[in-house]
Order: structure tokens, then sequence, then C-alpha cells
């Protein structure tokens, strides 16, 4: 008999993926309603927004592998950001065919304000933990996160 028949059944409540995933869209959930009120942005754009502020222009398909997004909600982002003036497209000179999204001054003014808010939340959700505990949670996601490989975000359609 091999091991994986005679384990107990797990419940779900005690994987530790689906426990990391519930974690997770409880932070966004609570990052979301503080950029929507605020902002007036949702998370999909707030995640391209930070990306782009965080290092500069990017192709969409640059931005779905950064954000681990599918391309329609990159797309839809980008799009809304465009249409409120908070980035921009420009011609790829690397590559004819693609575009280049960058955030506008006005793209750049919001991200500077959202900075202090999202270290502000972060110090509030993680103010459980000890200065030492965050850096070791910070070392083990980015140890799971490359664990997890990579992949491409339209396959989870």
């Amino acid at each position: 008999m091999n091991d994986l028949a005679s384990a107990p059944a797990k419940r779900l409540a005690d994987f530790l993926p689906y426990q990391l995933s519930v974690a997770s869209n409880a932070v966004s959930v609570r990052i979301a309603e503080q950029y929507r009120k605020r902002f007036g942005l949702k998370v999909t754009e707030w995640r391209v927004m930070a990306v782009l502020g965080d290092s500069g222009p990017h192709t969409q398909r640059e931005l779905v592998a950064a954000t681990l997004m599918d391309k329609v909600p990159v797309n839809r982002a980008a799009r809304v950001l465009e249409d409120r003036g908070l980035a921009a497209r420009r011609p790829n000179t690397r590559d004819g065919r693609s575009h280049l999204l960058e955030l506008t001054a006005e793209g750049r003014g919001v991200h500077a304000r959202i900075m202090p808010l999202a270290t502000a939340i972060e110090g509030e959700l993680f103010g459980v933990l000890s200065e030492g505990e965050r850096a070791a949670f910070s070392a083990m996601l980015a140890r799971v996160r490359e664990g997890a490989g990579d992949f491409d975000p339209a396959a989870l359609d």
C-alpha cells in the first residue's frame, strides 16, 4: 500500500494552498476597498499601475507575466488607465508589432500617493507579526513562489 492511500484525509481548510489563497483574497479585498474608495481603482488596475510605477514601461505581454493575470483583465485595466489619463501607449521601438504602456505624469502622481497608503495598510495587516516574523514570512513566500515555477496565466482559464 502506498503512502498516499494510507494517509488520513485532510480537510480543505487544513490544505496550505487553500489557506494561502484565502489569506491572499482577504488581504486583496482589504486593500482593494481602500484603492477603490480613495482612487477609484480596481485591483487589476492597481496591479498594472504598480508594475509600471515600479519598473517603467512594459508591453502587455510583459504586464501579463509580471502580474500573473490573464491577458483580458490586463488589457481591460490598461484601457481604463488610458481612458482616465493615468497611462499612455507608445510604439515599442524594439518590436514594431507591440506598444509600451507607461504611466503619465498624473499616473505617477497617483502611484506616489498610493504608496504611503499601501505601506500603512501593510503595517496594519502584518502588525500581528514581529519584524523577524515578517522578514521570514516574506522569504518563505518568495521561496514558495519560486517553487511554483513559471506558467502561462492563460492556462488558468
